[in-house]
Order: C-alpha cells, then structure tokens, then sequence
C-alpha cells in the first residue's frame, strides 16, 4: 500500500513536464556543474611507469572479440595529455571534475606492499593542474578495474577484499586527501558484480548468476564501509573532505497503473538500485526485505539449505548504515515494467529472484547505445522517489549523458538530450524542492565504452582514434554546456 500510495504521489505531483522545451529558470547560484571520465576508458599506457595489469587489460587481450577487437590500451592517452585536458575543462569553465584513480597504476599488486611512485606522481599532477584551474577533483578509488593479482585470489567474491581495499583507501587518503574533498569509493558496483559475476559479460567473466553476484556485492558493500569508516577516523577532521558511492540506475516506470504493475516496478528498483543503496542509506540498513524474502524463499525451493543472498550480521547492519555524507546517482534513461508470474525455479539467477518484465516504449527516441532512450521525465520522477526514500539527502548526478555513433561535432541531438535531462533536474529543484547540488555530464571525451569499444561517442570533444596524437576537437554540445555554466540557463534568456 505505501509503495501505491507514493507511485499516485509522482505522477500527480510531476504532472507538468518540460513538452520539449527546456525551461526558462535558473540553476542556484551555488549548483556544481561538471564532467566524469574513468581511468581505462582514457588513460591508455596500460603498462608503462611501472603500472600492473588489471582485470581489463587481462580479459581483453585474452578475448579480444568480446569488445570487437578493440581494448584501452591507449584509449585517448590521457596518462599523456592530461594537461590538455584540464584545458578543455577550463574552457568549458566546469566547476568539478569526476575522474577514478587507477588502482593497479598505484599499487600493481593491489597491495600496499609495493607502491609505483610514477602513478602517484601522474595523479598529483592531475590534481593540481586541476587546482590551478580552479577545478574541484572528485576521485572515484574504484571504477571497475580490479588489479588482476587481486582477481587471482578470487576477486570480488573473496571477503579479504575488503582489508585490501580499505588498505587501498588509507593509503590515497594520505597521499591526496589535502587537495581532495570529496571522494567515491566505488563506481556502479552492480557492473563488475551482475556483468562480472553473474552474467559473465565483464571480466573476470564469470557466469556464476544468482550466486557469485550477490557475494561480490556483499564484499563492495563492506568494503565501502570500511573505507569511509576510516576517513571518518583518521583524516577528516584534518582534511574536511566527504565520501560516498556512485550507484546506477535507470528510472522504473509501471507500464500501466494496475495495482501488479505497480508492486513489479517497486520490486524491480529495490533489487536493481536498492541492493546497493538501501545498506548504506536506508535509515533501517540491510538488504531490501523484499529482496531477502524472496531469495530465501526461492533458495530454499531450489534445494540449497540457506539463501543464495549473503547476511549482515546485526554488527555489520550498524557498522555499513549511514557510511555516506551525500547520495550520488548515475542515470541515462528509462524502462517500463510489467508484472510477470514468477519464474519457473531451476537454475538460480538475479533475473529469476526478481520475476518482472521490463520493456521501453518504441515510439521514445534513441540513441546508439542499446536500451538508452531519451526519455527525460524519468530523471526527475528517479530523483523525487530517491528524495523520499532515503530521507531528503543532498543527492548529486554524477553521470548523465548521450551517446551517438559518429562522434560529429554537430551534434545537436546530445544538446536536445542535455537540455531537456537537465531541465528536469532543475524542475525537481525548484518545484518538488529536492536539495540536487550537481550535474555530470559524461563524458569530457569520446573514450573506450567497454563492450562497445569505440563504436559509441559521448564526448562533448571528439577524439580522433586514428590518429596517433588523439587529437581533441570541440563539438557544438561542448559549446551550449559552457554557455549553461556560465549563465546557469538552459536558454538565451532566463527568468530572473
């Protein structure tokens, strides 16, 4: 009944839409506006300086065809051109920049028995080149690029990941911590662990569904934890930063208002997005009760003597719950949902302990990633049920963007998407009274987008990958988002 009665509250509450037009109100004065990248998908020199392999280096050299014979080994060498960079960024005029530290070029055994004092020194560089320009760092530790030592002891299912990623912590703590105020410990965990673990799409490529995935996200959940336990301790008095995690979702929307339709949708948000975030931000911790109930159960009909779904124990509960001091969400579009009988029990799966349909409308607008539709009213529709589930955090968009298959620098598709994504946010801010303090638009550069290589661009600059300099060349969407920073309007003229 709760979950029908705030489904009735969204869609008479964000009745008014945007109809196309972005709207003619000003951002805060206050409100941070950025980019984001991740350090494989630009940095390339995958093993100069002393720097380790990690997880994808490893699995696509192995299996080249999985990303259609394309890797990140040089990606748009930034290791290299990282002044250049930041010189595009302070064109644009952002007020942050979101980039993740490449675990195995500090530690290339993952460990801290031996530190690569050429990785460190790159991210110093970066950071204060970044500092000069009046660019605030925000530092992902982990965005999906495991040391391939620590995926040889298990990976992420192993629970000694958690002391060695807390050691990991402590350590950038130390060495960044006095230019760096806000940091994420983990990029999008549901990736590397439903890809990764369950799947078996990501490296290390492991098709162990409805089992290893939810014991890779138990250990990133605890290991979270740990980390931000240990700036809490030892550095933030000192250093007055904040820490969090970036967790992904798409926008569920019932695909009709019958009562079914609407408990799938729910069901469907607590085990795609609450998995992650309820532990950490829900006021009672834990798993989300549906997801506990439900695996057990199905657990049990399967013949295994105890649920698939790890348990925190009521220490842990307490220990993981409230470890964040603002809500990062990263979010691209939008699904619809059905409700479906529920799976026929056999082999265990994610999709089996959760039993919906999920579908998009064909007449929304595309793009040329699979699945990522225009649809920009979820954006605010995933903001508001945030803002009440998790108790009014400061919640801050770390991720948001478009992508094409051209990388043309006439691109007014990706400034339509913008305008109109950030147009809801705005909405959500000055009508639902929803405290959203930033926007990231990924991406600062076309790079390496994993499975899809080089097929999709999201860069507000084009990178030639043809050519040997990765030359950088603005495009028309770079253009409106500088005119948006410096003016905090989605239009020629706004409202005062």
């Amino acid at each position: 009944m709760k979950h029908s009665i705030f489904y009735t509250f969204l869609v008479c509450f964000l009745s008014r839409q945007t109809n196309g037009e972005p709207i003619n109100k000003k951002f805060p004065e206050n409100f941070h506006f950025g980019v984001a990248t991740a350090a494989y998908q630009i940095e390339g020199a995958w093993n100069e300086d002393g720097k380790g392999e990690n997880v994808w280096d490893r699995f696509l050299h192995e299996k080249p065809y999985m990303a259609a014979y394309q890797n990140g080994d040089i990606a748009c060498d930034s290791y290299h051109k990282y002044l250049e960079d930041v010189q595009l960024m302070a064109y644009l005029g952002v007020n942050h920049y979101r980039f993740s530290l490449s675990w195995s070029r500090i530690l290339p055994t993952g460990q801290v028995n031996q530190i690569n004092q050429a990785g460190v020194d790159y991210y110093k560089n970066l950071i204060s080149s970044l500092k000069e320009n009046d660019i605030e760092p925000f530092v992902t530790l982990y965005h999906w690029d495991l040391p391939q030592p620590l995926q040889d002891i298990g990976g992420w299912p192993n629970p000694l990941l958690v002391d060695y990623f807390a050691e990991y912590a402590r350590l950038v703590f130390t060495l960044f911590g006095d230019e760096v105020k806000n940091w994420m410990t983990f990029n999008e965990p549901k990736q590397p662990c439903q890809y990764g673990h369950g799947y078996g799409y990501f490296p290390p490529g492991y098709a162990t569904d409805g089992i290893g995935d939810y014991m890779c996200a138990h250990t990133i959940i605890k290991a979270h934890a740990k980390a931000y336990h240990i700036y809490d301790e030892e550095f933030r008095n000192e250093q007055n930063g904040r820490v969090s995690i970036v967790i992904d979702t798409p926008w569920y929307e019932p695909g009709s208002d019958s009562d079914e339709d609407k408990e799938a949708t729910e069901r469907l948000r607590q085990f795609n997005f609450g998995w992650y975030a309820n532990p950490i931000y829900h006021p009672d911790g834990n798993y989300p009760q549906v997801m506990i109930d439900r695996i057990a159960e199905r657990s049990k009909q399967e013949g295994f003597s105890k649920s698939r779904l790890p348990e925190f124990t009521p220490d842990e509960t307490e220990y993981i719950k409230g470890t964040y001091d603002f809500f990062c969400i990263n979010s691209y579009s939008t699904n619809l949902v059905n409700w479906t009988e529920d799976f026929a029990i056999g082999n265990p799966s994610w999709d089996a302990d959760v039993s919906v349909n999920t579908y998009q409308d064909p007449s929304w607008n595309g793009s040329a990633s699979p699945g990522l539709k225009i649809v920009p009213w979820g954006i605010r529709k995933l903001i508001n049920w945030v803002d009440q589930t998790y108790n009014h955090p400061e919640i801050f968009i770390t991720e948001n963007g478009y992508p094409d298959d051209d990388g043309e620098l006439n691109d007014p598709q990706r400034i339509y998407y913008l305008s109109e994504y950030m147009s809801n946010v705005l909405l959500a801010i000055l009508e639902d009274n929803v405290n959203v303090t930033g926007y990231t638009v990924w991406s600062l550069v076309d790079n390496f987008e994993w499975l899809l290589g080089y097929t999709v661009k999201y860069g507000l600059y084009q990178v030639d990958f043809d050519s040997p300099n990765r030359t950088r060349t603005i495009k028309d969407s770079a253009e409106y988002y500088k005119t948006v920073i410096a003016t905090k309007c989605l239009v020629d003229t706004c409202d005062v």
